[in-house]
């Protein structure tokens, strides 16, 4: 194929489909409000006289909710361009030629149509100039070129017409409808089915990256899946199914959908392995299969994966299963292009901001799981904090919300006195929200199941209670915490009882 000549011809385009649609709105102005549901902004009109006055109809409409060939004239004139789009005669033959209003918006998806395919043009455009010339830039390699392709097209798919600027009142519309929407509802983002946690962050929010970091064996990766379950089921009352997608970067996909079986129906996770099943235990995982046979739950084991190759398998899950949650196990499993030649810090803080940006991209919420180094386990007490997250200071700093996930026990396991003295505690998981960038901080408590690697909700105790300082022991007996809403410590750098629950700089909105 000569690719030379794939471009000798005019962009996809329908001036008369574009000249029926401005004429269709002079005559009746109220289809405007149903033609900006398909046509975003003027950029959608091939011809640039047609942008110009499409603008003036939309602006002079916003503002006087009127319109007619006079006004439209006196707009153009305002703005000197009545002449640039072919003067009076011009404006005429639009309302001359134009078909009945009612089919306005049939022309709006004409046009519409058309633009897409010219942005799709100008995408084919850039993958095949990114193709020939690849290698000639310092960080063009062809995971990079491949990535980029897949956004461009992606954003196609979606009609991701993203400006560079909105204006503030649409922004506050927005916010006001998102508040009538949730009117009555406590949580606003993905329900979780952990009551307390849905309380402390309002559920897990679109757009944000949530890490959950945690020393090896504190059951990172159990939480993880108990959460990618519950969200796929529905978590919590009256929360609908909301489709999910794990990358399992450890374990395999078997191993994976063996501990989702044994978490759910509450067989011993052991006896699996082992096929030392009774006949109970297998009816009880036959039921608990017909039950997780509905969850719109993907995974994805695929080893040594890039995150240029995560964000592609993840857009491609987005647009084939409308995926509304993601879950990476675990961060620093992850390479990043042109992996060797920088530090592994500068990798790591690269693979931070790439699930970052997808996450805005998609505008889906992405738990992603951290390791952390050893600094908590030479720590009296053994409480994680933020400074703790291994390899890159810029997780901290991308990060939306940080959970550290603790449980005292697990250090204490061959000292008989402390599990006398705190029977009571020797199942506590903590699950440490240490940073929120648009709310409070603060604790909740688990029940750690080991025999099925599950998490359960403990009692949950209406009170305020602060997440204790770094290097004090947890309080006997405590129970589930509320969101703060006093002075607070900052688990980053084992602050004490006098700093804000939250930073000034990651205040809360007031909304």
């Amino acid at each position: 194929m000569d690719l030379g000549r794939l471009f000798d011809r005019r962009p996809p385009a329908s001036p008369e489909a574009e000249m029926s649609l401005l004429g269709s709105m002079v005559l009746d102005p109220a289809v405007i409000n149903d033609v900006q549901q398909v046509i975003r902004d003027a950029d959608a009109f091939y011809v640039e006289a047609h942008r110009v006055i499409f603008q003036a109809l939309v602006t002079h409409y916003d503002a006087h909710q009127a319109g007619d060939v006079t006004l439209l004239l006196e707009a153009l004139k305002g703005r000197d361009a009545l002449e640039p789009v072919g003067g009076v005669s011009y404006i005429e033959r639009l309302v001359a030629a134009a078909p009945a209003p009612t089919n306005a918006v049939h022309y709006a998806r004409v046009v519409a149509e058309k633009h897409r395919l010219r942005r799709l043009a100008e995408a084919a455009g850039a993958i095949l100039y990114d193709a020939f010339h690849m290698g000639e830039g310092e960080n063009d390699t062809l995971p990079a070129v491949i990535d980029r392709a897949e956004r461009l097209v992606f954003e196609v798919a979606e009609e991701s017409q993203v400006s560079v600027a909105e204006r503030l009142s649409e922004l506050l519309h927005q916010t006001m409808e998102a508040l009538d929407a949730n009117e009555g509802r406590a949580i606003t983002g993905v329900a979780t089915g952990y009551l307390e946690l849905d309380e402390i962050t309002s559920g897990l929010q679109p757009g944000e990256m949530i890490i959950v970091a945690a020393r090896p064996s504190m059951g990172k990766t159990a939480l993880a899946l108990n959460l990618a379950e519950q969200v796929a089921l529905g978590g919590g009352p009256g929360a609908s199914p909301i489709p999910s997608l794990f990358f399992s970067l450890e374990m395999s996909r078997q191993a994976v959908a063996q501990r989702l079986l044994c978490a759910r129906s509450g067989v011993d996770s052991q006896r699996l392995r082992r096929n030392m099943l009774k006949d109970e235990d297998y009816q009880r995982l036959m039921a608990t299969c017909g039950e997780l046979d509905a969850a719109p739950l993907f995974i994805d084991d695929t080893p040594g994966m890039t995150v240029t190759q995560l964000r592609a398998r993840a857009r491609r899950a987005f647009t084939q299963h409308r995926v509304g949650c993601v879950f990476v196990d675990y961060l620093q499993l992850l390479t990043a292009p042109g992996a060797g030649r920088e530090s592994r810090q500068v990798e790591v803080s690269a693979i931070s901001r790439g699930i970052k940006a997808l996450a805005r991209e998609l505008n889906v919420p992405i738990v992603c799981l951290s390791q952390l180094n050893r600094a908590a386990e030479q720590r009296e007490g053994h409480r994680p904090r933020m400074s703790d997250l291994r390899e890159s200071g810029s997780i901290e700093q991308d990060a939306d919300v940080i959970m550290l996930l603790h449980r005292e026990a697990y250090y204490h396991k061959r000292d008989s006195a402390w599990t006398r003295e705190n029977a009571d505690r020797e199942n506590v998981a903590e699950l440490i929200i240490a940073k929120q960038r648009n709310g409070p901080t603060g604790v909740v408590e688990l029940e750690w199941d080991a025999r099925t690697t599950r998490f359960h909700q403990r009692q949950w105790r209406p009170a305020v209670k602060t997440a204790p300082a770094a290097s004090a022991p947890a309080p006997a007996g405590a129970f589930g915490s509320r969101p703060r809403t006093g002075p607070a410590e900052d688990h980053r750098d084992g602050g004490g009882p006098d700093e804000p629950a939250w930073d000034e700089d990651d205040a809360p909105a007031p909304f």
